[in-house]
């Protein structure tokens, strides 16, 4: 399984866009869940880290 299809996997399961009513609505869960993704959701393949946190981790080491 790629990482795309991990992430599109999560977001089908943890965001609520089966209740979207219009396309408006639907870009603001996805954008509000890419935050929560990226920003607050720890990834066990990332050293546990969030997705920024291991960028950031990475950068630092480079």
């Amino acid at each position: 399984m790629t990482k795309q299809e991990s992430f599109f996997g999560h977001l089908k399961d943890e965001s609520s866009i089966k209740a979207c009513t219009s396309l408006d609505e639907l870009r603001k869960e996805i954008k509000q869940y890419m935050t929560y993704y990226n920003n607050y959701r720890y990834q066990w393949n990332l050293k546990k880290l969030t997705p920024v946190q291991y960028r950031d981790h990475l950068l630092k080491i480079s």
